[in-house]
């Protein structure tokens, strides 16, 4: 219908009459005509799409619209379009025959370029058509015909004036570019599809082809073989398609979707899917092999299929080239050809907004915007849309990125975030260009407008948007040895930006400094929602390493873009999620030159170390390159050999190239060395002479020096001759070296600007003769060189810029100056970049995509000091809301990624600066206070919510602004006259408060009061129970910390920390045992100070506090063996021990007799603490606090005690130590008395239930029962009155005695021990007073007690003890104390009497030996050598020991020189008195000594009576004595001899020697002291022994009279008669040596003690046989005669008759009857 239609119109057109449209009649008429209705159908519309028969024959009307169209007139041309359009859109016009007109060409070829031509021929183009063309289904355009629809519309653009027709054409390429760039995805994404589904068919076909392999083998034998094969003729017939080829030619317009493959695809895809012959290929093999091996038939099909796949594809690719598919090819060219359109260079001077130039860049740039944010797959990845993009694309924005145009930069910039995003994997070196060469030094430039800068900034900040780039560009930038560090200068610079350091380079005012500190809010509001609803959908689980974004504000700053990027990548928590999130970014193609590397994070971060030493070395080497070589030598990093240096110099372009140039020409041989090795580096084979030369000095500037110069360019000529040795031109290498001296002269000449008058040719030439050797170089040799130095003047190749910076803003004198800075310098920025670009456009690069957390440590790291500056200045210097929440935000999660990542000093000084913000901690008036500060309190409290756990030690700083917070809330907050008495003040200080300033500061207070904020700050604190275990040790550690500062104050102390440290305490007893005894070891500290302080309401605040605590932990109970309990009471002891207030002291005391009387039966290991708590209460002097404390014990010890005894004996020991303090305050005499019985009770416990000690089995009860016990009585013993002590003391041996029978023998060790501390007690020097009385009354009841226990359990302790019984009873005997000394020796009397009889001949040695010790120390040899002091240096007596000896018998000479070491101090003292002592000092002296010497000789008498004791039992002697009284005096015979009760029996004849020598060195001592008597003169007269003059006469008559005994019974003792001779022998001398001294006596009252010695010795000897008394009076019987002579008693005479008698009867005399 509207064929007809549009040609009758053409028709009806009143310009179709004209001559000229002849031709365009004539065939619309016969077009007409076969377009009118066939006969029999009634309709003369065209035939449906899908009716074959006409469908074909539609390009045959193509003739009448190809004239209209080029008939000039509108409305014909119109008319021609708008059917053209439908024809093709329902396609009825498809154009898929050749041209008859062109040979090669299509149909549709044609047909647009009809409709292109149109535009040519006027603007009546109708983009419609060509846009229909471009996407219709039904008919394809490729190549040239694509470019040329393209381009048609593009000039459309360009050459309208109206704004309608510009964009319907702007809208028409957008479609075109869109359907091109679709359909090669789309074709692309069905050939995928396609391969998938013959890749199933063929192995289904392989699985097929295989079992009829194995039916061909099972049926190989039979002979119905062809009539199991079908025939392929039937097979083929059923399977091929009906009038494929039609069907292919003419789509359906019901599938307009469906893409037409050319020729070479459909054979490739016959081939494959198996259309026609190939699809019964197998069945074919088998009719041929089928009488050979099945593998064989196999082996055939695979090889004839393979073949047939290769053969097709060949042929493909021959037709298409290097693309899969035309349509990828298409694509291509059109991307090319914006490319070349976007790089054509603008008119000079300023741009004009209308010019074809500037809108043709601004619409290819967007055109390519476009195509490259709407990218697929094929184009991400294939090779050559790469490429194009690095050889076009990259080098087009090379140039337009430095456009002064701002729309153009703009679009610039857009199209690299593109490339960013999507193609940063290939395009690793081309992003280092862009960043380095062009955006970044934008913002370092201080010459660039304010226009550029900020939208660097807005592209900056949708980098840092992205989290996986710019983790990328740091690792693949900042961590690779050759590349820059991106990311540390875009960190910098932004760090700058954000602290206004370039406001003043730029001339920046206020509004535009506060824009460009607070950048694009909305941006950034879309890009945290995005991020946020990913990281939602990445993780559905808030984790450690993850943060929301929801919630946070859009940042306003780009340095918080950055934080934030970091905190965003922080969601990636695993690696997986990682790669999910870049899933959408396509591999690398197969053939790219992009290699794929592995993200190793150690591996980056060593590159990155050995990069900052690298760089440090360059740096080095630019200033000094000796020094700088150095520094990398040592590092390893370089090595030291010429090779080694010339190589670097050749590779590392971060060299200065002047330094290179200055090192290697040193006239040093080293330097030489390097430089002969870089010249030897470069190929100069095959090159010209000025090229070479290009070549060589492109690495390094030339020194300045002469002599530097003719070293390089000597070498350069010697290496240049020895690559051209077939070089005819130079004669030798001085000719090559001169002329490249002249080119170098030649260069400077023509392209200095100081040279005015330049060197022509003719002068050249003429410089250059004869240096060939002599002859010249070829006229038009040196003209080339001159002509091409004068066209390209010789430069170093192009380099990176290195660090390379604007000009100052000081040296901008204007704004137009300023300008032409910039022009100048984007000028020099994009040959720069333009060249790199190129440069690196094939370079192969390795980009890491990266995939682990650990990449954002390092990165922090080195941006955290950046980011706190910007962040620091930013709230100190402005006071916008936006700004100063954008740097709250962000330090803000600057600390959330130090606590992630565990870096102390980071979250430390991101802390404090919070804190420092806040005022709290400031000495600041509360003037001062502003929103941003309110902010930066609330971002505290937010922190200290969301990163409690990796806070740490900043917990501090966050706990310090908290309690300062309160202050303030509590100062000011519900202070209602708080307002009214700060503007007293400031009006009194002469200060202004105007309203506005007053309602600011109602308002801050309003803001710190409010609910919300005490909310959130309890939070915190009941919160704490989600810290894990060590950040909640830290939150307590910090808490206790403020608390003491706190309450460090005078004036004002304060509780707040102290009232949450028991809330927390609280909070957090459920905690695990592990945990909270950390915790408690910070609190319990914390308790130990503050219930130590001096102030009584903290101090009881404290105490109570912990009372509560401990009652509530108590409650929970505990474990056996577990020492919580222990350590959670400890305060209460620390509390108890230090603070002297007697109210906290009783305080502590109820509250622990509270715990023990409502918790006993949980209490475990804490009862040591109550005990301890109760010890040292007992010590106290208030009695309520002992009364109160001995009741609470009193009742744990009666009740506890008997009901849990297994459950307190792990502190029975502290039990008992604790009655011991109460027993020793003597302040409580009762108490005293009823703590000792309270021991005794517990030594009851111990004996009733002694299998509750849970020790080792053997001293189970001893360890923790008895011992204790004991050991506390005999302290008891040691410390307290006489009263007390005596009681413990009778208590002590009680239970000993008691109880000594189930005790082990080492037991018995360890108590002796204790039981000798007694005595111990007396070693220490004390008053003389004390120490009396404490020998008289305690030590010698306890010598009496502990002689009795011994004999008691005797057969126990001798083994053991007796040594030490001995040592003790010997230092008692040797003490000052004469009562002391007494009750030794009886003791050691009883010990020996009660259990000589059980006492081995071992032990009788030792007892024997002790006396014999006790006996040579107690000799008081001072008595003969005294001499009273005279003052002038001490005593004039001689030694004792000297006097002794002199005046001893033999018989005791050698004993009388040893001086026991054990002496006394006083006797000491009192023998060597100092040089000057007072009257009185020297008085005191010898009352000791004088005392000392009579306790002696009571100790001798002692010991003479205690021998006599032992060897005859008491009272023997003396009843002995009587018997021979009596006998004399009646004159009496005795005759009988008494029954043995003695010792004697039990003692050796040695051990009886033993004694005897003790007693006759007795006697002989006092024989000595009696007879000399000056000496005895000297002492009376001191006052020694009171009126009458001193003397030994006791000591000297029982000593003999013991002697004489013992003697007389060993000589009457038949069971020693081996010893007679001995006894008999000893007798006689001694009985001759004692009747001479006593007829030697002058003094009656000697003679006259004397009588009874006399009386028994002469007893004795009537006594002896006749035998033996013939003997004896031999020796006597002259001293008898004597004796005769002198006075002597009656019972002295009777006995002498009796001796005369006996005498003359024995020696026959007289008669015996007479």
């Amino acid at each position: 219908m509207f064929l007809t239609r549009a040609l009758e119109k053409i028709l009806a057109d009143k310009d179709i009459k004209k001559a000229h449209h002849s031709q365009l009649k004539k065939a619309c008429e016969v077009a007409l005509g076969c377009a009118a209705p066939q006969p029999g159908n009634s309709s003369s519309a065209l035939p449906l799409p899908n009716a074959n028969t006409n469908l074909i024959e539609a390009d045959k009307y193509f003739l009448p619209f190809e004239l209209a169209c080029q008939s000039k007139c509108p409305r014909i041309v119109n008319a021609a379009l708008d059917c053209l359009q439908k024809l093709i859109a329902y396609g009825h016009l498809i154009g898929n025959v050749p041209d008859s007109t062109t040979p090669g060409k299509r149909l549709i070829d044609r047909i647009v370029e009809v409709i292109c031509g149109c535009f040519s021929n006027g603007p009546q183009t109708d983009e419609g058509a060509l846009l229909t063309v471009v996407t219709a289904s039904t008919c394809e355009i490729h190549e040239g015909t694509v470019l040329l629809a393209v381009r048609t519309c593009y000039n459309i653009y360009l050459a309208s004036k109206n704004i309608v027709n510009q964009t319907t054409a702007k809208a028409t390429l957008t479609q075109m570019l869109n359907v091109i760039f679709s359909r090669m995805e789309n074709q692309a994404a069905q050939e995928k599809e396609r391969e998938k589904k013959l890749k199933a068919e063929n192995e289904a076909n392989a699985r097929m082809a295989e079992s009829d392999i194995e039916s061909y083998s099972e049926v190989s034998e039979a002979p119905q073989l062809d009539a199991v094969i079908p025939a392929p003729e039937n097979d083929t017939e059923s399977l091929t398609p009906s009038q494929s080829d039609e069907q292919s030619d003419i789509p359906s317009p019901v599938n307009s979707e469906r893409m037409i493959s050319d020729t070479a695809s459909q054979d490739t895809i016959e081939a494959v899917t198996g259309t026609g012959r190939n699809c019964f290929i197998f069945s074919e093999y088998f009719l041929l092999f089928k009488d050979t091996n099945p593998e064989a038939v196999a082996k055939a099909i695979l090889e004839d299929v393979v073949k047939h796949v290769i053969d097709t594809s060949n042929e493909m690719q021959e037709g298409i080239g290097a693309f899969s598919h035309i349509l990828q090819k298409d694509a291509f060219l059109v991307f090319r050809s914006l490319c070349k359109l976007s790089m054509k260079p603008l008119a000079d001077g300023p741009p004009d907004p209308k010019s074809h130039e500037l809108r043709s860049k601004i619409l290819s740039l967007q055109l390519l915007l476009s195509i490259l944010q709407n990218a697929g797959p094929v184009f991400q990845t294939n090779e050559m849309f790469i490429n194009a993009i690095k050889q076009y694309l990259c080098v087009a924005l090379s140039r337009n990125g430095v456009s002064a145009v701002s729309q153009v930069f703009e679009l610039s910039l857009a199209i690299f975030l593109t490339l960013l995003s999507g193609f940063k994997q290939h395009l690793k070196m081309q992003i280092e260009v862009f960043f380095k060469e062009i955006f970044l030094y934008i913002l370092e430039t201080s010459s660039s407008c304010f226009e550029h800068k900020w939208m660097v900034i807005q592209a900056l900040t949708r980098i840092c948007a992205d989290a996986q780039c710019v983790v990328d560009i740091y690792v693949n930038y900042d961590c690779d040895l050759t590349l820059a560090n991106i990311f540390e200068r875009l960190v910098n610079d932004l760090s700058k930006i954000a602290q206004g350091r370039h406001a003043m380079e730029l001339a920046i005012q206020g509004p535009h400094l506060t824009k460009r500190r607070a950048c694009a809010s909305r941006d950034w509001i879309a890009w945290s929602q995005s991020s946020s609803a990913w990281w939602s959908g990445a993780k559905t689980s808030m984790s450690i390493h993850t943060l929301t974004l929801t919630s946070v504000c859009a940042p306003s700053d780009v340095i918080y873009s950055i934080s934030s990027l970091l905190v965003v990548y922080l969601s990636f928590e695993s690696t997986t999620s990682l790669s999910s999130s870049t899933a959408s970014i396509p591999s690398a193609a197969p053939g790219s030159n992009t290699v794929s590397q592995q993200d190793n994070p150690e591996q980056f971060e060593v590159r990155k170390q050995q990069k900052e030493l690298w760089q440090n070395g360059i740096e080095m080497f630019n200033k000094k390159p000796k020094k700088g070589l150095l520094y990398l030598q040592e590092q390893s990093l370089l090595g030291t050999t010429a090779e080694d240096i010339a190589d670097f110099f050749h590779n590392d372009d971060r060299l200065d190239k002047s330094m290179i140039g200055d090192y290697m020409g040193e006239n040093e041989k080293f330097t030489k060395e390097v430089m002969y090795a870089y010249v030897d580096l470069i190929d100069f084979s095959g090159m010209d002479f000025v090229p070479g030369l290009r070549r060589f000095l492109s690495g390094f500037r030339l020194p300045g020096e002469a002599q530097k110069i003719d070293r390089l360019m000597e070498k350069f000529a010697a290496r240049y001759c020895e690559c051209n040795i077939s070089n005819e031109v130079f004669a030798s290498a001085d000719a090559a070296y001169v002329l490249a001296y002249s080119v170098i002269m030649l260069t400077t000449d023509l392209h200095s600007s100081q040279v005015r008058n330049k060197m022509t040719k003719e002068q050249y030439i003429k410089m250059n003769r004869g240096i060939n050797d002599s002859k010249d170089l070829p006229q038009e040799y040196l003209s080339a060189i001159y002509d091409e130095i004068a066209d390209n003047e010789i430069k170093m190749k192009v380099v990176a810029s290195q660090g390379k910076q604007g000009m100052a803003a000081r040296d901008v004198t204007s704004e137009r100056h300023r300008k032409t800075l910039y022009n100048m310098e984007m000028e020099h920025m994009a040959h720069t970049a333009k060249a790199l670009m190129e440069s690196v456009s094939h370079v192969q690069s390795n980009f890491t995509t990266a995939s682990h957390l650990e990449h954002v440590r390092p990165m922090f790291k080195l941006a955290w000091t950046p980011f706190l500056a910007a962040f620091s200045v930013g709230l100190q210097d402005c006071d916008d809301a936006e700004i100063a929440t954008n740097c709250l935000d962000g330090i803000r999660c600057a600390i959330r990624i130090a606590c992630i990542f565990h870096m102390e000093l980071e979250r430390d000084a991101y802390v404090q600066a919070l804190s420092r913000f806040t005022l709290l901690t400031a000495t600041s008036p509360i003037t001062e206070m502003k929103a941003k500060n309110i902010d930066t309190i609330k971002t505290l409290i937010s922190v200290a919510h969301t990163d409690g756990n990796y806070l740490g030690k900043s917990w501090l700083e966050i706990l310090k602004c908290i309690s300062q917070l309160d202050l303030w809330i509590q100062t000011v907050g519900t202070d209602t006259d708080f307002f009214s008495q700060f503007i007293i003040n400031s009006i009194a200080r002469g200060g202004k408060l105007d309203s506005k300033t007053m309602a600011h500061l109602q308002e801050s207070m309003g803001e710190t009061s409010s609910q919300s904020v005490v909310v959130a700050v309890d939070r915190i604190f009941t919160g704490s129970v989600k810290l894990d275990g060590d950040a909640i040790v830290e939150f307590v550690r910090a808490l206790c910390a403020v608390s003491i500062d706190e309450l460090a104050s005078l004036s004002h102390p304060r509780m707040f920390s102290l009232q949450k440290i028991v809330e927390i305490s609280y909070y957090n007893m459920g905690r695990i045992r592990l945990q909270w005894s950390r915790i408690w070891r910070w609190i319990g500290d914390h308790f130990n100070k503050v219930g130590c302080n001096p102030n009584e309401d903290i101090a009881f605040f404290a105490v109570d506090s912990l009372r509560q605590l401990s009652m509530k932990f108590i409650e929970k109970g505990e474990f056996a063996n577990f020492r919580f309990q222990k350590d959670f009471l400890r305060p209460f002891e620390h509390i108890m021990k230090r603070n002297r207030s007697p109210t906290i002291r009783d305080m502590v005391v109820r509250c622990v007799a509270q715990m023990v009387n409502s918790q006993a039966y949980n209490i475990r290991s804490g009862w040591k603490n109550i005990f301890s708590v109760f010890h040292l209460a007992a010590s106290d002097h208030d009695e309520g606090i002992v009364e109160l404390a001995f009741q609470t014990t009193g009742k744990i010890i009666s009740s506890i005690f008997e009901k849990h005894f297994s459950a307190v004996i792990d502190s029975f020991q502290d039990a008992v130590k604790c009655l011991s303090e109460f027993a020793c305050n003597a302040a409580f005499p009762d108490t005293s008395m009823e703590a000792i019985r309270l021991i005794r009770n517990c030594a009851r416990y111990v004996a009733e239930k002694p299998m509750v000690m849970n020790v080792t089995e053997e001293d189970r009860v001893w360890v923790r029962g008895w011992f204790p016990v004991l050991f506390e009585l005999s302290c008891i013993i040691n410390r307290c009155k006489l009263d007390v002590r005596t009681r413990s003391l009778t208590v002590l041996f009680e239970i000993i005695k008691t109880y000594g029978g189930s005790y082990l023998p080492h037991w018995w060790k360890d108590l002796f021990r204790i039981v000798f501390r007694i005595f111990d007690n007396m070693k220490l020097p004390e008053s003389q007073n004390e120490k009396a009385e404490w020998m008289t009354t305690t030590c010698n009841h306890a010598l009496y007690a502990v002689v009795d226990v011994f004999t008691q359990y005797y057969d126990v302790l001798h083994p053991i003890l007796l040594d030490e019984l001995y040592s003790q009873l010997k230092w008692c005997v040797q003490q000052d104390n004469e009562q002391l000394a007494r009750s030794g020796t009886n003791c050691l009397e009883n010990l020996v009497i009660s259990c000589g009889t059980k006492f081995s001949p071992p032990i009788w040695a030792q007892t024997t030996q002790c006396i014999y010790g006790i006996f040579e120390n107690t000799i008081p040899y001072s008595l003969l050598s005294w001499k009273p002091d005279t003052g002038e240096g001490g005593s004039s007596a001689p030694n004792a020991d000297d006097q002794g000896a002199k005046s001893m018998t033999s018989e005791g000479e050698a004993s009388r020189k040893r001086l026991d070491s054990d002496q006394s101090s006083a006797s000491m003292d009192s023998q060597k008195p100092p040089a000057r002592l007072s009257a009185k000092a020297r008085a005191s002296a010898e009352q000791r000594l004088f005392t000392s010497l009579l306790i002696k000789c009571v100790v001798q008498l002692e010991l003479i009576q205690t021998i006599d004791n032992i060897v005859f039992y008491p009272t023997t002697s003396r009843k002995e004595d009587q018997e021979n009284l009596a006998a004399a005096q009646v004159h009496n015979r005795l005759d009988l001899m008494h029954e043995d009760q003695g010792m004697y029996q039990f003692l050796a004849s040695e051990q009886l020697f033993q004694l005897l020598d003790c007693l006759m060195q007795s006697h002989a001592f006092a024989k000595s002291f009696n007879a000399n008597h000056e000496q005895r003169n000297i002492l009376w007269k001191a006052g020694f022994k009171g009126k009458a003059k001193p003397n030994l006469l006791k000591q000297e008559t029982q000593s003999l009279a013991c002697t004489l005994r013992i003697l007389f019974r060993m000589y009457s003792d038949e069971k020693r008669k081996d010893h007679w001779p001995a006894v008999q022998e000893k007798l006689i001398r001694v009985g001759g040596e004692a009747l001479a001294y006593f007829l030697s006596l002058q003094s009656d009252n000697h003679r006259e003690a004397w009588s009874n010695l006399l009386l028994l010795f002469l007893t004795k000897i009537l006594k002896l046989p006749d035998d033996r008394f013939k003997a004896h009076a031999t020796e006597y019987y002259p001293h008898m005669c004597e004796i005769i002579l002198h006075d002597m008693k009656p019972e002295l005479r009777a006995i002498l008759l009796k001796f005369f008698k006996r005498t003359g009867v024995c020696f026959q005399i007289i008669r015996s009857d007479a």
